[in-house]
């Protein structure tokens, strides 16, 4: 469930953007996602093909994207100069995971902790509470006390 592409004839800061769009998104939003965009969206498609699970059960867990090679070209500039252009491109590495929802699981544990934390009052509480403790200290009782209990 893993695609490689090499030499991707796109800048890696340009296909980054795209990345991150994608990443942890089920493959059918990707899809959703890539088709609006005026980027190209093969190494989904490949992933997804290389997996052999249909589309519905699958997520993007991982996409990674790095610099490739770099082409020189030269361009005539002004006054009789020549210039060079730098045409970059991109290695592109995307695994799918199965399980069409990772986000849920996480968004459970937020909640449990949420509600952990208000059944105690939360943390601004617990502060209160032992700063307060700290600062009264232990009982003391004045002299008219002590000479009645004696």
């Amino acid at each position: 469930m893993k695609a490689l592409l090499k030499n991707y004839h796109q800048p890696s800061r340009k296909v980054r953007l795209v990345a991150d769009l994608i990443r942890g998104k089920s493959v059918s939003q990707a899809r959703e996602a890539l088709t609006y965009l005026p980027k190209k969206s093969s190494p989904v498609n490949s992933a997804v093909s290389n997996a052999g699970q249909p589309a519905e059960n699958l997520f993007v867990k991982t996409i990674t994207v790095n610099k490739g090679a770099v082409m020189k070209r030269a361009r005539p500039f002004a006054r009789g100069r020549s210039g060079t252009i730098h045409k970059e491109m991109s290695i592109i590495f995307i695994e799918l995971g199965l399980n069409a929802a990772p986000k849920a699981a996480k968004s459970k544990k937020i909640a449990k902790s949420a509600q952990g934390r208000s059944a105690s009052g939360g943390k601004a509480a617990a502060k209160a509470e032992s700063a307060s403790a700290k600062s009264s200290g232990p009982l003391r009782q004045s002299s008219s006390d002590a000479s009645e209990t004696k």
